[in-house]
Order: structure tokens, then C-alpha cells, then sequence
């Protein structure tokens, strides 16, 4: 068992630190790119393409989004939303762009 751990803890020493970190600059550029013909997706953006489409600002400050429940939605088709078939990554990072711009304590949970 000890040599386990060992050996874990040397795989993971070696691991890059932020193999596994979200990228808010690059969710805030997919959110640009896909999300801001209906969504207003920047902090102080004043209107939103869509005025059916909530603001990026609105989703953020909602008690129930989290990076899980952000997960389940962008990962699963939500019609009238389209598609994009984004990857676990663009997921992760659009989430964390998301999260980002939720204000004071708990940003980012």
C-alpha cells in the first residue's frame, strides 16, 4: 500500500500544475465567438443580441449555477439553443468565464 502512494505522489510531482485548470480567456473567447449573437457575454455589456437570451452577468449571479450544473447544461442540447458540440475543455473553460464574472465571495464555485 505505501509503495502506491509512493509512487502516486511522484506521478502527480511531475504533473504540470495546471493540467487540469479552466481557462477564463479562453472560454471568454468561445463565449464571443458562439454565445454573443444572443447572449450579452461581457460584465458591463449593456443589452444582449436577444432579449430572450439571458445575460452571461444574470447566469453567474444565480444560486444554482455551479461548474456542475454549468456542465449538465452546456453539455446537453437546450433548444431553442443551438448545438455547438463544444469540447469538455471549451465546456470547462466557458463555465469558468461564466463563474468569473459572478461578483464577491463565492465566485468561481
Amino acid at each position: 500500500m505505501r509503495a502506491v502512494g509512493i509512487a502516486l505522489a511522484s506521478i502527480v510531482s511531475v504533473l504540470p500544475a495546471n493540467a487540469g485548470a479552466q481557462d477564463i480567456e479562453a472560454g471568454h473567447r468561445i463565449a464571443a465567438m458562439w454565445c454573443a449573437k444572443c447572449h450579452a457575454v461581457e460584465a458591463r455589456q449593456t443589452g444582449p443580441a436577444l432579449d430572450v437570451a439571458p445575460p452571461f452577468t444574470t447566469i453567474a449571479r444565480m444560486k444554482s449555477t455551479t461548474a456542475a450544473s454549468l456542465n449538465v447544461f452546456l453539455s446537453t442540447p437546450h433548444p431553442p439553443m443551438p448545438d455547438f458540440s463544444l469540447t469538455r475543455r471549451e465546456i470547462a473553460d466557458v463555465s469558468a468565464y461564466i463563474l468569473s464574472l459572478r461578483p464577491g465571495p463565492g465566485k468561481g464555485t
